[in-house]
């Protein structure tokens, strides 16, 4: 079976070549032996560690050279992207910068004035768009399973939430502030953030307009329910290690895909020991709804093992979809195994 899926993959690599200029598919290239053992290495290491994965794609200088899908998960099947559908919304956010509909700085509540709580509290008032990106709008836990299992309006439930810390200071990762995020989106444009990004995203990348869950509200929901396939999440992957260009054309704001893959908070819990730390990609800070990795990369995770992770030091990306239990191991076995290699 794995002779056959190589045999397949040679001639889709010759078919890569004859393809028109108007396939916006990414172009394939020709990976090392050492990249070729390293990727099958890299499998039989996930699989060995007890981890499922679901597919695979590693490219190198903007080129396809190793790609797998284990059944019944397929290059023409959709994926749920879980968290990874957060950086997808700081890409609408960034746009909506660009075109001037909102600021970084702008607040929170003068997109929703009508939807306050009665005694609004000072912090409240301060939280900013830039605050909801970074994780930082000041909440103690995140509120994400109070709201989304009930058919209450999640934008008013947010806002009645208490804020426990001065907005900006305090990390906490909070799915249902991105949420928020999408609400703004729709607010200033009057479209839901799936059609948005239509001819912003979507088209330019060659990207099937996705399913996206919504809100009982009509509103998708940001921070999750995205399902898009693997050879998209390496396009934006692929576009945001070109400086926010896709086959020379300047798509996503270059000053945003710097701003938004860049350190913005630390997330390092209190009294953090770097030397004892078991989830150590987890704290090398947090950017606008992505994190910073280990060997100056970035990423886009969704839970369950989604990444899209940018490599600039090694011109490379790799983007994976999987339902495992360690994140960290799913992680490090990248470092450990394919790194070495590009």
């Amino acid at each position: 079976m794995k002779r056959v899926f190589l045999i397949v993959a040679a001639v889709a690599l010759l078919a890569a070549g004859c393809k028109s200029a108007h396939d916006n598919s990414l172009p394939r290239g020709t990976a090392t032996q050492a990249q070729l053992d390293a990727f099958d290495s890299w499998f039989a290491a996930e699989a060995d560690a007890g981890q499922e994965i679901h597919s695979a794609m590693l490219l190198q200088h903007g080129r396809v050279i190793a790609e797998r899908w284990i059944e019944p998960n397929a290059p023409d099947s959709a994926h749920i992207m879980h968290s990874v559908s957060k950086t997808f919304t700081s890409m609408a956010v960034g746009f909506a910068i660009d075109e001037g509909l909102i600021s970084l700085d702008a607040p929170l509540v003068s997109f929703f004035p009508d939807k306050l709580p009665e005694q609004p509290s000072d912090w409240l008032m301060e939280i900013t768009v830039r605050d909801l990106l970074t994780m930082s709008c000041g909440h103690d836990d995140e509120h994400t399973d109070e709201i989304r299992y009930n058919d209450g309006d999640w934008v008013e439930e947010f806002l009645a939430f208490p804020i426990d810390h001065e907005p900006g200071t305090f990390f906490c990762y909070n799915t249902i502030g991105t949420y928020m995020l999408s609400a703004i989106i729709t607010k200033v444009t009057g479209q839901k953030m799936v059609d948005y990004l239509q001819t912003r995203l979507w088209e330019p990348l060659g990207i099937e307009k996705p399913y996206w869950k919504e809100s009982p509200q009509g509103m998708n929901f940001g921070g999750w329910g995205l399902y898009i396939k693997t050879e998209d999440m390496a396009k934006l992957g692929q576009t945001m290690l070109d400086g926010g260009k896709w086959r020379g054309k300047q798509v996503i704001p270059a000053d945003w895909v710097a701003e938004a893959s860049k350190a913005q908070i630390d997330n390092r819990p209190k009294n953090f020991d770097p030397d004892n730390d078991p989830n150590p990609d987890w704290h090398q800070g947090y950017c606008y709804q992505m994190w910073r990795c280990r060997h100056n990369a970035f990423r886009a995770d969704g839970a369950y093992g989604q990444y899209i992770i940018v490599m600039p030091d090694q011109d490379a990306v790799m983007a994976i979809t999987a339902n495992v239990r360690n994140m960290q191991t799913e992680l490090a076995l990248v470092w450990d195994i394919i790194l070495p290699v590009l």
